[in-house]
């Protein structure tokens, strides 16, 4: 576990996923993975994705014990939020902060649809009395906007597939197949040399099994950032305060029509010694 290849990131999201799932069947909403109320299955509504934010400060190693906390609320008339904290047992060390947020679809026409009295008094009742945020700090990365990224893009990887342990239930692919997707089209040279320390991701549209899809990287001027070359290379973007850092923009696109599947801001630190 003390690697700090891309996939370790999927596998910090997989526990939160799992964590955010054990939290909502111990309070008795469904046990398929939706985490749906009473309710809202009575009415054909599910919860999906709409943005997913991840900070790892520190990776953990072979036979480390970890914590993850989590924890919901409400967010808006048609949405809710899930943020989790990630410790290190033996520490008591924050190694990572997570938020996600959440809106209700209709199951059959696919529409988003308007948080009910009678949904919120369900789910209410399990969340903090004063609101809590894994990211309190003002302006925090998590509420940062990301821009579309344009063509022409220096990295791609086209023509991705789902398989079929990326569907869920509903035959739609999973949120944690997007990060795998989003990490395909980065440069190897980050990928050798940097860990994956922040993820952003926002989700814009389904994927279903029989779409393909093209991941696009393009490295992202940060403020206080300026260029060091002009070879084209992922390290002709550095910001000023901390030349081992790098940020790139991704999109996920369909590659029959470019429709937009998902917009992300990644950042990397070089890896430790």
């Amino acid at each position: 576990m003390n690697e700090t290849l891309p996939h370790f990131h999927i596998y910090i999201y997989l526990c939160m996923q799992e964590v955010g799932g054990n939290h909502a069947q111990s309070v008795g909403f469904s046990r398929d993975g939706f985490a749906t109320s009473p309710t809202m299955r009575k009415l054909h509504l599910i919860w999906v994705t709409a943005r997913m934010h991840i900070e790892v400060y520190k990776y953990p190693a072979w036979s480390d014990v970890i914590e993850i906390e989590t924890w919901c609320q409400n967010e808006g008339r048609i949405g809710t939020r899930r943020d989790w904290i990630l410790k290190d047992v033996a520490t008591g060390e924050v190694i990572g902060r997570a938020t996600s947020k959440w809106v209700m679809m209709n199951e059959d026409t696919r529409r988003l649809q308007k948080v009910s009295d009678d949904v919120k008094e369900e789910y209410l009742v399990f969340c903090p009395r004063e609101p809590r945020l894994a990211f309190p700090e003002e302006n925090n990365k998590s509420l940062k906007k990301i821009s579309k990224l344009e063509d022409p893009v220096q990295y791609s990887r086209l023509g991705l597939m789902p398989r079929r342990a990326d569907l869920d239930m509903n035959q739609h692919v999973n949120n944690v197949t997007y990060i795998g997707w989003v990490l395909e089209s980065m440069p190897e040279e980050i990928i050798d040399t940097h860990e994956l320390q922040t993820i952003t991701l926002d989700y814009r549209r389904e994927c279903q099994r029989d779409d393909v899809v093209d991941s696009l990287t393009g490295p992202e001027l940060a403020e206080g950032s300026k260029i060091e070359g002009t070879n084209g290379s992922a390290t002709a973007i550095t910001r000023e305060d901390d030349l081992d850092c790098h940020q790139f923009l991704h999109l996920l696109r369909l590659s029959s029509d470019g429709q937009e599947i998902n917009r992300g801001r990644t950042e990397w630190r070089k890896k430790p010694t």
